[in-house]
C-alpha cells in the first residue's frame, strides 16, 4: 500500500526503527527537538556532536532531557561532518544528518572519494511534500545536491526519485520533467532534455515509472490545465514526481510550497552508503523530524 501522508510515513519508520543517527554540530534548538521526538517515537537513537555545553544549555532552555543521548564534543563544523561520515563508513551509525553545520559541509565529506560514502550511484536529493488539498504526497528532485545537472545526471536524478517512490509503495510513479512550457523548443535546452528523458524511459533506460516531458508546472499537477491545453499524457495533471531543471528552480519551488502553500516537507539525499539527512538550518523541528523518519525508512535501501 502506498504511503500517502507523513503520518503514515512516521508509522512506517517506527516499524523499521530505531536506527542510529549521528548529527553534526547539533547545538541548535530545532535539531535537538527533532532528535528528541525521533527518540521518543522509537524511530532513531541520536548521537549529538558539537559544543556539548551549548547543546545542554539549549536543551535545558527548551525543557528537553538528554539523559538517553550520547554527546560528543566537537568544536569545528567541518571536522564534525567528517567525523559523522567516518562513523557511517565504519558502520557505527545507520544514517547521518547536519545540525547547525552547513549541509554542503556534510555533503562534501560524504562525497570524498577516499573517505566518503560514495557508491556507483549519483547522490541526489529527493524531497517529499504533504500539501493541503492534495490526496497524495508530491516528490520533487533535485532541490539540494546537483546544481546544474547534465542529461546523464538527470537520468540518475529521475531513477533515484522513482526508486524512493517505489520504497514508499508507489508501484508505477508518474514523473513530470519540468520546463517553462510543455512544447519542445530547441531554444530552451531543458525542454530538449525533458523530451530525451521521456524517450529514454520509453526505451527502458529509466525503469519503474512513467516519464513525460517537457511539462509546465500547471499541466503537470492540474488536470484542468492539462485538459485545457489538450495534453494527452498519463502523467499530465497527476504527477507523483516533479523533476526540476536545476537546483535553483527546484529550491524555489520547494520553498514556495512550504512558505506560501503551507505544505510540509521531508528530504533526504540518496545514492550514498546510507541516507544523508540534509535539512536547511532554518527548517522547523517538524521538518527535521519527518526528514529523520524518511531517512530511517530508507535505511534498508531503495
Amino acid at each position: 500500500m502506498a504511503i500517502t501522508s507523513f503520518t503514515q510515513l512516521i508509522e512506517a519508520a517506527k516499524a523499521k526503527g530505531p536506527k542510529k543517527l549521528a548529527i553534526a554540530f547539533s547545538q541548535e534548538a530545532a535539531t535537538i527537538l527533532a532528535a528528541r521526538k525521533a527518540y521518543d517515537e522509537g524511530i532513531a537513537i541520536p548521537i549529538l556532536m558539537g559544543d556539548v555545553e551549548a547543546i545542554k544549555a539549549i536543551a535545558a532552555e527548551k525543557g528537553v532531557s538528554l539523559d538517553e543521548f550520547e554527546l560528543i564534543q566537537d568544536n569545528n563544523d567541518r571536522l564534525g561532518c567528517v567525523r559523522v561520515v567516518e562513523m557511517a563508513r565504519n558502520g557505527e551509525v545507520d544514517l547521518i544528518m547536519n545540525g547547525l553545520a552547513q549541509p554542503g559541509h556534510l555533503l562534501r565529506a560524504a562525497l570524498d572519494k577516499e573517505k566518503g560514502l560514495r557508491t556507483a550511484k549519483l547522490v541526489t536529493d529527493v524531497s517529499i511534500f504533504e500539501i493541503p488539498g492534495r490526496d497524495k504526497l508530491l516528490f520533487i528532485s533535485d532541490i539540494g545536491v546537483v546544481v546544474s545537472p547534465t542529461l546523464e545526471e538527470k537520468v540518475s536524478i529521475v531513477q533515484n526519485a522513482i526508486d524512493v517512490a517505489h520504497a514508499l509503495g508507489i508501484e508505477c510513479p508518474k514523473v513530470a520533467i519540468l520546463a517553462a512550457t510543455e512544447m519542445v523548443n530547441p531554444k530552451i535546452p531543458v525542454s530538449m532534455d525533458a523530451a530525451n528523458l521521456a524517450k529514454m524511459a520509453q526505451r527502458g533506460q529509466i525503469r519503474g515509472g512513467i516519464v513525460d516531458g517537457p511539462l509546465a508546472l500547471d499541466n503537470a499537477i492540474s488536470p484542468r490545465s492539462a485538459a485545457i491545453k489538450g495534453i494527452r499524457s498519463e502523467v499530465a495533471g497527476d504527477a507523483d514526481i516533479i523533476i526540476a531543471p536545476d537546483i535553483e528552480a527546484g529550491n524555489i519551488l520547494a520553498k514556495a510550497i512550504t512558505y506560501f502553500a503551507k505544505g510540509k516537507m521531508a528530504g533526504v539525499a540518496v545514492g550514498a552508503r546510507c541516507p544523508l539527512v540534509l535539512p536547511s538550518r532554518a527548517d522547523p523541528p517538524e521538518t527535521k523530524f519527518v526528514s529523520i523518519a524518511l531517512g530511517v525508512y530508507l535505511c534498508d535501501g531503495i
